[in-house]
């Protein structure tokens, strides 16, 4: 078996290392760091402006990262790829670019319960704009989509329906393919959070049937600063640019200004040209691995992680067992926080809060969680020091 962690510079130089927050940030591979390294030590230089063969050559590197993203999610074309500083920027586009350009009052914008604020908020600053409605489609009592109050809460005034593809705090696995059913049959565009779903299972925006498809690069053990946003190429050129600059224009003059189709519309200014490269690292990386063997691993980890916990009275896991690599877990009496605390004194790394998501903590009746999550470089004996680790809190607050 392939010994993954030793692959990772940060749990090399820290052996005793448990990293359980790769839903918030994964850490980078090797292969990632020497990517990024290469690039400024080696072949920096600006991209689509020089004519030397150094920019020339560090343009084509960027833009097969782009296609590299392209068929890592199966788009139909490189130009649908448009690079941003992460998901949420990407969320922010479409709410300025498209919902508030296009809707207007009467027009509803649908989202649901599980979403991170980065899918909440952005809708709320252009109903402000443009005076459209918003609407929650809500979970069950075990934390999945209802899916029938969805086809009631999607009707002919839903115009799009954003929604999460793997929930960020209770691992929930939403088929998507379900909601774009029922979005398209009143001839609605979805959009699908995809920031944990891209790192742990193939994705493929053309089988999914969405119209926008976002991740960030830091959670698929790439860099941060990088995302992508993926759309499809005849609503992106309909799109009006997110923000102005250099590189996205065709003609400047001080009466009117043309801009250049899509991709480069939406990548004003110089671009995040390492951090490109540092993702196409991180893609090839995954990719080398195979996504469904990540899946597979991860599942294994989270069924033992759930197994492990459920042996705690005190304890109640969250969500509805979906294993995804991720598992949110409250313990009766005691902060979220606190466990976090007496976890990092035994090096084991977890998250706790709200995780951007106070709208379904409310809905769970809760303030906060704490949350293990996993990634490639887990073993089964992280799972064993989380166990150890929470034996110790039990101790504690006994």
């Amino acid at each position: 078996m392939t010994d993954y962690r030793a692959q990772f510079p940060v749990l090399v130089n820290e052996p005793d290392l448990v990293y359980l927050d790769t839903a918030a940030t994964a850490q980078k591979p090797q292969a990632v760091v020497d990517a990024i390294t290469r690039a400024y030590a080696c072949d920096y230089a600006t991209v689509h402006r020089g004519v030397y063969r150094r920019s020339q050559t560090m343009t084509e590197a960027y833009e097969e990262a782009r296609a590299t993203v392209a068929r890592f999610i199966n788009a139909a074309s490189p130009a649908e790829v448009v690079f941003v500083r992460g998901a949420t920027e990407g969320i922010n586009l479409v709410a300025q670019s498209w919902a508030a350009a296009n809707l207007g009052e009467g027009d509803e914008v649908v989202v649901t319960e599980l979403e991170h604020h980065s899918n909440i908020v952005p809708w709320q600053l252009a109903s402000e704009i443009a005076g459209f409605g918003l609407k929650v489609i809500p979970i069950t009592p075990d934390g999945d989509i209802d899916y029938e109050a969805a086809a009631r809460v999607i009707g002919p005034r839903t115009k799009l329906v954003a929604v999460t593809h793997i929930s960020n705090v209770l691992g929930t696995l939403v088929d998507v393919k379900r909601i774009v059913a029922l979005a398209k049959a009143v001839d609605a565009r979805v959009l699908v959070d995809g920031c944990q779903a891209a790192p742990r299972q193939i994705v493929d925006v053309q089988d999914l049937g969405a119209d926008f498809y976002v991740f960030s690069g830091h959670k698929l053990y790439g860099p941060t600063g990088i995302g992508v946003l993926w759309g499809r190429l005849d609503v992106l050129n309909a799109m009006r640019p997110y923000h102005g600059g250099g590189a996205m224009i065709e003609t400047v003059t001080f009466e009117r200004t043309t801009y250049l189709p899509a991709p480069q519309r939406f990548e004003a200014g110089t671009p995040h040209i390492v951090g490109a490269l540092g993702l196409k690292a991180a893609i090839d990386y995954v990719s080398a691995i195979g996504l469904p063997a990540i899946r597979a691993h991860e599942a294994d980890l989270t069924r033992q992680a759930i197994e492990a916990l459920s042996r705690f009275n005190s304890v109640r896991v969250l969500g509805p067992g979906h294993h995804t690599g991720i598992v949110s877990f409250v313990m009766e009496g005691v902060h979220p926080h606190d466990i976090g605390t007496i976890l990092d004194e035994a090096g084991i790394n977890i998250r706790a809060g709200h995780h951007c998501a106070q709208p379904l903590m409310e809905r769970l009746g809760v303030g906060s969680t704490a949350r293990a999550s996993f990634g490639i470089y887990n073993t089964p004996a992280d799972v064993e020091r989380l166990a150890e680790g929470m034996d110790k809190v039990v101790r504690i607050f006994r």
